[in-house]
């Protein structure tokens, strides 16, 4: 399978980071491309060998689509997002000055 040798040339450590980075939804496979070179083909390879199936179908069925997953689908721009409400959601009095 092709998913298995992009585990075995990739450390455990950078396995969790890529399953923890295309677990995440603002993260476009894009990124985890430039950062560890393998493709988005490659990354689901990957999710489905480390995840349980029905994880799997999870993580599957919420990406599929998802514009922020794909940097030619964005319709934002690419950075961090912060909520409106941020100050009054965290009573930070440092963020309120």
């Amino acid at each position: 399978m092709k998913g298995s040798a992009v585990v075995k040339k990739l450390t455990e450590r950078e396995v969790d980071r890529i399953v923890e980075m295309a677990w995440e939804d603002r993260t476009p496979f894009d990124a985890i491309t430039a950062q560890f070179g393998i493709s988005e083909a490659e990354t689901i390879a990957l999710m489905r060998n480390q995840m349980k199936p029905k994880s799997w179908r999870m993580w599957r069925a919420r990406v599929q689509g998802r514009g922020t997953k794909h940097i030619a689908k964005r319709d934002f721009e690419v950075g961090r997002h912060k909520c409106s409400r941020q100050r009054a959601i965290s009573f930070n009095k440092i963020s309120k000055r």
